[in-house]
């Protein structure tokens, strides 16, 4: 027999036959037992000597269920003594102690609902017991709600939640402290609800004392910084005990972390309270001597602190070596509690301390250096602490080595992509901050920063690209490039210049899309500007004439430019060449013509469009703009007239702007109605004894006068926009008739009405009847009398076939009454004309 037939015997399976019973199991369990059913009635009663609630439960049951595992017992527990303390408040004088004892037990359970069904309860009691009552057990109570600090889940539920109900309670400290002060103590936290701490002690000003029981005083500050500062160190110690000091280079767990944390947070506090106290540095310095020494024992020997976090392995992973792994996390609370500590203790030192701090203050130095320059994304209430502290480090130790080491960190971090607002924020403030510090020292002692310098040198090409996606950053950028221009930052000007174009570019720069606030200090800034080519000057009069500047701002834009240009008036001149005379009549006649030479072309090509009105009498036919960029052209011609005036050679300016006239709007066919206009009342004002008109100009002119005046006289009832133009035009039109008789001529012998269509002659007729009633133009119409007789002759031979129109009829009287001085009607005319020996053209 072989080996294996010798092992299958050892495990012979039974082999079952049929008709034959199966044979029992050796581990076969017994059922054929019977049971009876036990009575306990007694057992089931009410206790007698206890009253119960609605569940018959007494209030020994009550108080036991507090210790249950479940936070669901718990919290039907605190509901249920709520209940039956209601129903019969006499338990409560015979059972205080047990109460409160368990009561306070659960003020920092795990569970939210727990917290607050307990702190729901005691306010319940608070009313119902007596100040003699609650004074014994009022230390149990705070030691014990101290000691639980460090039951921490409770907090992250609340940061998680941080639209929870703030409950508070009332304690009277007088009773059980000694002193004048009452506290306050919120679940949440605070005199306000804060979702950084569960609990929070709080001077009541204005509630249960007044401003003098409170910390108002400098001596009820320090009484109350001697009694809660070792309580708070005690804390401090449970959270990370003497026998586990050495593990914390590892990191410290979630839960004592987080005690820690809020130990400083109230530290922090009294802080800020005793520098609103610390005029002449007194108590600093009497906290600097008490507590210096102990929080660099407890606090900063194992500083920086972090966090560590446990993870659970599979048990195929698991290695009997390694129980556990550690991870050192950017989490939020451990960099908070770092920075918290840097902060508190910072603002114990000082210059003349700083040689016996210098290895803690190197060790918070290397600290934010590093936090600074390491690339992680921080908050702002973090960020707000870390430029804190670098701030009291540059005042603590301001050699410059040591400032520039810190500056280049914090623009390591500048320099990131992506930040938030508030962080951006808060760094434009810190580095405006260390220029305007830089700035107010003499000139004797003053450094210039490399890394402020690049700083401010690329603030220029941020502003163009941050344009309008974030105006109030925008607005920030732009006030500090003012400030550093203004003290003429030779870096940052020089930046500037080389990103004007781009800043000042009509279509989608900085300068136009910014509210008008922003838009006022970036015009503001071309003052400072060190020089205005002309490219740069183009697109400045495209700015102004586009109307994405306002008016006004158009206005301070061509002042400014005045004032850089050789015209102002200054005693001593530039040397650097900021603006030559050509670029800036080019930019001011650019600005009155109100349109762009591709603009003016592409105008020529509109025929028979309502927005051009046509005419068979004169060349030059006029666009229609709408009433807003007609207004807005018009007044920043004003401005623009009001610098030509004041330029010294009048005669000089009148020829460059006739020249300029003659050669960029002269042959053009279609002239928008603003333009007309503005070129009109620019001449009207510019033009005196000195100046001599050009003859090629007068034809465009008298061109110009007809149209605007054909287009004043056809406009309808229903076009209230254009009839707002009319009082303007009809101005410019009568002052150049009448300050120039040449133009009025040629504009009559231009009436040739045999070319006229049917329905312009009435037109021509009211205008002539206009022109005879306007007083200035009078004598000008009686010297060209011979004219206008003949002009009238020919109507009147058009109008010969049929019916007299009144118009007709009106035309003949005012030439009779203001001409002949004899209203006798056609007949008259017809002789004076039959006796005219002057041939006119037809």
């Amino acid at each position: 027999m072989t080996k294996k037939r010798k092992r299958q015997d050892d495990f012979q399976k039974v082999k079952l036959k049929v008709g034959k019973k199966k044979p029992k199991l050796e581990n076969a369990t017994v059922t054929n037992f019977k049971t009876k059913t036990i009575h306990l009635p007694e057992q089931l009663k009410e206790d007698g000597t206890l009253p119960t609630n609605n569940r018959k439960l007494n209030i020994k049951d009550l108080l036991s269920q507090m210790h249950h595992y479940n936070a669901g017992v718990k919290q039907s527990a605190l509901l249920g003594l709520k209940d039956l303390l209601s129903q019969y408040p006499f338990i409560i004088d015979a059972h205080l102690s047990n109460i409160l004892s368990e009561v306070t037990a659960v003020f920092t359970d795990k569970d939210a609902n727990v917290r607050l069904a307990a702190v729901q309860l005691l306010q319940f009691l608070a009313p119902k017991i007596r100040a003699e009552q609650i004074s014994p057990f009022f230390p149990l109570a705070l030691a014990d709600g101290s000691s639980r600090l460090r039951e921490s889940e409770g907090l992250q539920e609340q940061k998680e939640n941080p639209h929870a109900t703030s409950n508070s309670i009332f304690i009277n400290w007088k009773e059980h402290a000694n002193d004048q002060q009452h506290i306050q103590v919120y679940e949440n936290g605070g005199s306000q609800p804060n979702v950084s701490s569960q609990f929070r002690l709080r001077n009541l000003v204005g509630g249960l004392g007044s401003v003098d029981e409170g910390l108002s005083s400098t001596e009820n500050l320090k009484g109350f910084i001697e009694i809660i500062i070792p309580l708070l160190i005690e804390c401090w110690i449970e959270a990370v005990p003497p026998q586990l000091a050495t593990s914390v280079g590892n990191g410290v767990e979630r839960e004592p972390l987080q005690v820690m944390q809020q130990v400083l947070n109230i530290i922090s506090l009294l802080w800020k309270l005793s520098k609103q106290h610390d005029e002449n540095h007194k108590l600093e310095s009497w906290l600097r001597k008490n507590y210096l020494i102990d929080f660099k024992h407890h606090f900063m020997s194992h500083f920086p602190y972090a966090l560590k976090e446990v993870t659970k392995h599979r048990r195929k992973e698991t290695n009997k070596s390694i129980k556990h792994c550690t991870i050192l996390s950017n989490n939020v609370d451990h960099l908070l509690l770092n920075l918290t500590l840097s902060d508190i203790m910072v603002s114990l030192a000082n210059a003349s301390t700083l040689q016996k701090d210098s290895n803690w203050i190197e060790m918070i130095r290397k600290f934010v250096t590093e936090t600074l320059e390491d690339g992680s994304k921080l908050n702002s209430k973090q960020l707000n602490r870390l430029l804190g502290v670098s701030w009291r480090l540059m005042q603590i130790q301001p050699n410059r080595e040591a400032t520039e080491s810190l500056i280049k960190a914090v623009y390591s971090l500048y320099q990131q992509r992506g930040l938030i607002l508030p962080v951006r924020t808060l760094l434009l403030k810190f580095f405006s901050k260390i220029y305007q510090k830089e700035e107010l020292r003499s000139y004797r002692f003053r450094y210039r920063s490399k890394v402020l310098s690049r700083w401010l040198a690329g603030l220029p090409l941020q502003l163009a690209h941050l344009g309008s996606r974030n105006p109030e950053l925008s607005t920030q950028l732009i006030d500090i490039i003012q400030t550093a221009a203004a003290r003429a930052n030779k870096e940052l000007l020089k930046s500037l210049q080389a990103t004007a174009l781009r800043i000042y570019d009509p279509q989608e720069g900085t300068v136009v899309v910014l509210p008008a606030e922003s838009q006022q200090c970036l015009v503001q800034l071309i003052y400072f500007l060190p020089s205005l080519p002309a490219d740069l000057l183009s697109r400045l009069s495209r700015c102004c004439i586009m109307g994405r500047l306002s008016s006004s701002l158009a206005a301070m834009l061509i002042g400014i430019l005045h004032m850089r240009s050789s015209f102002s008036g200054w005693r001593y001149s530039v040397k650097d060449c900021l603006m030559s005379d050509v670029d800036y009549f080019s930019f001011l006649f650019s600005t009155l013509t109100g349109f762009s030479k591709e603009e003016l072309n592409w105008l020529q090509s509109l025929r028979g469009v309502p927005h051009v009105i046509q005419t068979q009498l004169s060349p030059v036919l006029l666009y229609l703009t709408d009433l807003d960029q007609f207004l807005h052209h018009w007044d920043v011609t004003e401005t623009v007239c009001h610098s030509l005036l004041v330029i010294p050679a009048r005669s000089q300016s009148f020829d460059i702007l006739q020249s300029a006239i003659s050669k960029h709007l002269v042959g053009f066919t279609v002239i928008p109605d603003s333009t007309a206009g503005c070129i009109l009342g620019v001449i009207c004002r510019l033009l005196d004894h000195t100046c001599v008109l050009s003859e090629t100009l007068l034809p465009f002119l008298a061109s110009c006068c007809y149209s605007l005046l054909y287009f004043l006289l056809t406009l309808e009832k229903g076009e209230a926009e254009h009839l707002r133009k009319r009082d303007k035009l009809w101005g410019v039109c009568v002052s150049i008739l009448a300050l120039l008789p040449r133009v009025l001529r040629l504009m009559l012998q231009n009436l040739r009405v045999n070319r006229a269509a049917p329905e312009e002659l009435p037109v021509v007729g009211q205008l002539l009847r206009l022109l005879l009633q306007h007083a200035p133009l009078r004598t000008h119409m009686l010297t060209n009398a011979i004219l206008v007789q003949q002009i009238i002759k020919n109507i009147t031979t058009l109008k010969s076939g049929g019916v007299q129109e009144q118009w007709l009829t009106d035309l003949h009287y005012c030439f009779n009454v203001y001409v002949t001085g004899h209203p006798q009607g056609p007949s008259v005319l017809n002789t004076v004309y039959e006796r005219g020996t002057m041939a006119l053209p037809v």
